[in-house]
């Protein structure tokens, strides 16, 4: 297939992009891989050292997301700015069930992490550059028509449009990706009818890497450790879930007053909360596509579903997702098979769908379950989570989950290294 222009195109090079051509270059390096990216990218627009940002947004980062990283020669970089989470809080507010999960339970150094998202594109793009992937940036990626023999993508620069021919394309571009409605793929939404308000926060007390998840009948709460990787510092990334109206009131306060209504909502467990930052916001949905693969074209990351984040497991799934596409492309090269082919990239969502339902449904199940006020159903849910508490079964599979170890395991087989087969589902 040389008389194509590429063999892979990535529409998106955002954290889900680059990494998926990361992962291909140190999987499979004989394949052409073009990503197509519509902010601008050169090796002299990235800074030489990263100073983190008190306003920076971030994202948990499960264990088993590490061990991806770690195979791909990624973690001892990222891991700079990455603050450990070893503990895990879970309650409902006015209530006295709880839950708490230590790493040391596990026999693990930290349960996950929390990066900053501009620092992991950093180290993304640093390593990216020493490869042979194709950058077309600034650019977008339009339309696409399937040929023989592969597909032709239309990618808009400025004011022109041009055409490249390759086996196959991967939609990676979030969850508001144009392309996606553009090819007519199918969505499902799920409203929620809640807001997620997020903010770094301080306060007076220190975090003690632990990241708290707080039920309350307004909705749920999640506050990360950040910015602190080496001492336990008292800087956490805030989740909050809000209606439209509570959202509307929220966002009219001073800084002060927006400290003073967190206390209210999540208790003193990190004594008085002393600073909040810039305050971003959108609508919580559900979305997922049926079926994400056709004959030449793939959707992964938020393109092909995006959760609620009250369990952090968004771009862990993600991740997961990305590297069992990777070996289904591995597998396609060895066999001489077409990239773009239906039997390769069915097979890659055979294999992800099972991880993705299981996800999609213990994340929406938080959501239902606490989002019930009634008595009878409160008083379950404290019974729920002094279960989990106490019986070491449930607890361990509950910790599997919020460790992301729950699906298929990603395996890397490089070139050269002895082959190596996941191991089922974990």
């Amino acid at each position: 297939m040389s008389h194509l222009d590429t063999d892979l195109v990535i529409a998106g090079g955002g954290l889900a992009g680059a990494t998926l051509a990361l992962a291909l270059a140190r999987v499979v390096p004989s394949l052409r891989v073009t990503v197509v990216e519509a902010f601008p990218l050169s090796a002299d627009a990235l800074p030489d050292t990263y100073q983190p940002s008190y306003d920076a947004r971030s994202t948990a980062l499960a264990w088993g997301s590490r061990l991806i990283f770690e195979e791909l020669g990624l973690w001892s970089r990222l891991s700079e700015h990455a603050t450990p989470i070893r503990h895990i809080h879970v309650s409902d507010r006015g209530r006295f069930g709880a839950t708490r999960l230590n790493a040391t339970d596990h026999g693990q150094e930290a349960l996950g992490y929390v990066a900053d998202n501009r620092w992991m594109g950093l180290c993304l793009m640093r390593e990216l550059l020493k490869t042979g992937v194709r950058w077309e940036a600034p650019a977008e990626v339009v339309d696409m028509m399937p040929e023989t023999g592969g597909v032709r993508v239309a990618v808009k620069r400025g004011t022109e449009t041009r055409s490249l021919t390759a086996q196959c394309l991967v939609v990676a571009d979030g969850g508001r990706s144009g392309l996606r409605e553009a090819l007519g793929f199918q969505t499902r939404n799920q409203q929620y009818g809640q807001n997620a308000l997020i903010a770094n926060v301080s306060t007076a007390d220190s975090h003690r890497f632990t990241a708290y998840e707080r039920f309350t009948d307004a909705g749920p709460m999640a506050l990360l450790p950040h910015g602190a990787p080496h001492r336990a510092g008292q800087q956490s990334a805030l989740v909050w879930t809000l209606t439209d109206e509570a959202l509307e009131e929220v966002l009219a306060l001073s800084d002060s007053q927006k400290c003073q209504r967190l206390q209210e909502r999540f208790g003193w467990r990190l004594g008085r909360f002393t600073q909040i930052g810039e305050c971003s916001h959108y609508p919580l949905k559900l979305t997922t596509v049926d079926e994400p693969v056709r004959p030449g074209v793939a959707l992964v990351g938020n393109a092909a579903h995006a959760l609620h984040p009250v369990a952090g497991q968004g771009f862990n799934l993600a991740l997961r997702g990305l590297m069992t596409l990777v070996e289904q492309f591995r597998q396609a090269v060895e066999q001489g098979v077409s990239l773009g082919d239906l039997q390769v990239l069915g097979r890659y969502q055979r294999l992800h769908r099972q991880d993705w339902q299981q996800t999609v449904q213990f994340s929406d199940s938080l959501i239902r379950i606490f989002g019930q006020s009634p008595a009878p159903v409160a008083a379950a849910r404290d019974a729920g989570l002094v279960g989990l508490d106490l019986l070491p079964g449930a607890k361990r599979w509950f910790a599997r989950k919020a460790m992301g170890m729950g699906g298929r395991r990603a395996v890397i087989n490089k070139p050269g290294s002895p082959r190596r087969e996941p191991a089922g589902h974990e």
